[in-house]
């Protein structure tokens, strides 16, 4: 039987240079070949599936930090021991936990012009973080301060997973002739994406669909041919 592929995140923490290294699954791991019959990887599907449901349930109700395995443990009937197996702590279940809830509710439009996607996708975006479930990018970003290994997990997992899924909109309007090929894209999707990010971070600023849709009409603005 092939096992769940493994990330090894290794991060080296100075002064002392005592290195960390979790093997680190990702919710796309415990995949199941249709028609093929794993007992126990079908047990380890649906014990995942029970532990980021009641990670979700559970951060409805509180913050992170107040959020425990053995909470997460009780509420989805599933041990700590195998919690801990798939898991190093509780950041990283919410933050699977997290990306699941977002990759259902800010879905990669298609809608045939760029301008529009990216429109229809920050606006999704913006509900999102308006949402109880959103605001735990904060808390994520508090938790990135003090834990570098929580650090390399999210952006390797969280900020490079979703960015992958913009840069093919920016591609398709590139393609399209609708965005200047000579436009740094790195640098355009930042100015997409940027100020909603910050203005979550620091409150300064109102995050609604007017806003979304004025942020995308000022930067298409300087990138149309």
């Amino acid at each position: 039987m092939q096992r769940p592929v493994s990330h090894e995140i290794r991060v080296v923490v100075h002064p002392r240079k005592t290195a960390y290294r979790f093997p680190v699954k990702s919710a796309t791991q415990f995949d199941v070949q249709p028609g093929v019959k794993r007992r126990g990887r079908q047990r380890s599907v649906k014990a995942q599936s029970a532990i980021l449901a009641a990670t979700c349930q559970l951060l409805e109700k509180k913050c992170l930090r107040g959020v425990t395995v053995e909470a997460i443990a009780q509420r989805s009937g599933v041990s700590k021991a195998t919690i801990y197996k798939w898991w190093p702590n509780k950041a990283f279940v919410a933050l699977d936990a997290f990306l699941m809830r977002m990759n259902r509710d800010v879905p990669t439009p298609d809608t045939g012009s760029a301008e529009e996607d990216f429109r229809e996708q920050l606006k999704s975006l913006v509900h999102f973080y308006a949402s109880h479930a959103g605001r735990l990018y904060c808390q994520f970003i508090a938790e990135c301060q003090s834990d570098p290994v929580f650090l390399a997990a999210f952006r390797e997992r969280f900020l490079q997973s979703r960015r992958n899924d913009v840069r093919v909109m920016w591609q398709r309007g590139i393609a399209r002739g609708e965005i200047r090929s000579e436009v740094d894209g790195e640098i355009g999707l930042d100015l997409i994406y940027g100020p909603v990010l910050f203005r979550l971070l620091t409150g300064h600023g109102v995050l609604n669909e007017h806003e979304a849709e004025a942020i995308v009409a000022a930067v298409f603005s300087g990138i149309r041919p």
